[in-house]
């Protein structure tokens, strides 16, 4: 068996933790209103989709589904109880005597609040349940092993910060591309090649001959990446918050320009382009979906969800005393910018994506 290497970098990129106010579980309204979005899809997909003559989806094995970036619930359960569900129509539609065991793999970074996530299980849940920790950029499951796998508003996260931005110093006075020069965006965009081509890689060795998998991305459309959004404008504001703190003496200025959140939004060009070079599998959807806005006009419950999602990145490269800090003058500035949640701000794109792994039919 070959052996697997741990990228050391990649356990710090999680979600807060827990099941308190601050907790990712009570402030992923915005990714919960995503699945909502695309739960029909999903569904008709999997009918269109699913061979059940394919032996590998014979009713007397196990049906085996990972959810790639589950994070800590209760999102994760509701995508995958919709799967499940579907998956069963398709057998019952077949006039199949006996529909399959369901195993459901939860995966996300070794750091990730496993222990919430299993403490808030459905109890009249229908499946078997596993923990997967570990990047979803490596090989985490046995070849072929896997019937569907699915991820969620994740994907845009890279497993590293590109080396090139941290080496040559060119990202100064921003945390990330988003307004930055064209050389800091080219490097982000190699790095985002790497990844998602490994992503590809695993997953086609994963799934089963016929496998599907549905990814819901969010991304810009082709040449938005430098516009004005909602998007660069929160990573802005977090920059500013930071130098405010820096000024004040309590973190370094140098400390500040080294650090760049690993987050890359893709265009459905560059999601093709990268799909089709794996050539592993037949894209059976693309469709743009609409950004949900459950976060729109709300200061206090935006920075919740901010802070939730990106306080941990802030914390390992700050210090917990300068992510408080940061937050809180994120919020006060939030609230004196009303422009910030005008809805032109924030039409970035989710992609949702379907495919299915060649082979058998």
């Amino acid at each position: 068996m070959e052996e697997k290497k741990f990228n050391e970098t990649s356990w710090k990129h999680h979600m807060k933790g827990g099941d308190g106010p601050d907790s990712y579980a009570c402030n992923s309204e915005f990714q919960k209103q995503v699945l909502i979005s695309t739960e029909d899809l999903i569904r008709q997909q999997i009918d269109e989709h699913l061979n059940i003559q394919n032996a590998s989806f014979d009713p007397q094995n196990t049906f085996r589904i990972a959810d790639f970036g589950c994070s800590i619930g209760p999102n994760t359960f509701y995508a995958v109880e919709n799967i499940i569900s579907a998956v069963k129509n398709k057998y019952k539609k077949s006039n199949q005597d006996q529909t399959p065991d369901f195993q459901v793999f939860f995966n996300d970074l070794i750091g990730n609040d496993f222990n919430a996530l299993f403490r808030n299980l459905p109890s009249d849940r229908k499946y078997f349940v596993a923990a997967a920790p570990g990047s979803f950029y490596d090989h985490l499951f046995p070849k072929k092993s896997i019937n569907f796998a699915h991820s969620s508003i994740a994907l845009h996260w890279l497993s590293k910060t590109p080396k090139e931005v941290i080496r040559r110093g060119i990202n100064k006075g921003r945390i990330h591309y988003l307004g930055g020069e064209k050389e800091v965006k080219e490097a982000y965009a190699a790095q985002y090649v790497e990844d998602f081509g490994r992503f590809l890689n695993a997953r086609a060795d994963e799934l089963v001959d016929g496998g599907l998998m549905a990814l819901q991305i969010v991304g810009f459309a082709d040449g938005d990446a430098f516009s004005l959004s909602g998007i660069r404008m929160e990573y802005e504001i977090l920059q500013s918050c930071l130098e405010d703190v820096a000024a004040l003496g309590k973190i370094t200025k140098e400390k500040v320009d080294s650090f760049n959140l690993p987050h890359y939004f893709a265009s459905e060009s560059e999601l093709k382009e990268l799909i089709e070079a794996n050539g592993s599998f037949c894209i059976e959807k693309i469709a743009k979906m609409a950004s949900p806005s459950g976060h729109k006009s709300d200061p206090k419950g935006f920075t919740l969800q901010t802070k939730a999602v990106l306080g941990m990145v802030f914390e390992e490269h700050f210090g917990n005393e300068v992510v408080e800090e940061v937050f809180r003058r994120f919020l006060d500035k939030v609230v004196e910018s009303p422009e910030f949640f005008n809805d032109k701000y924030w039409e970035h794109t989710i992609y949702f994506v379907f495919l299915k792994r060649k082979g058998v039919n």
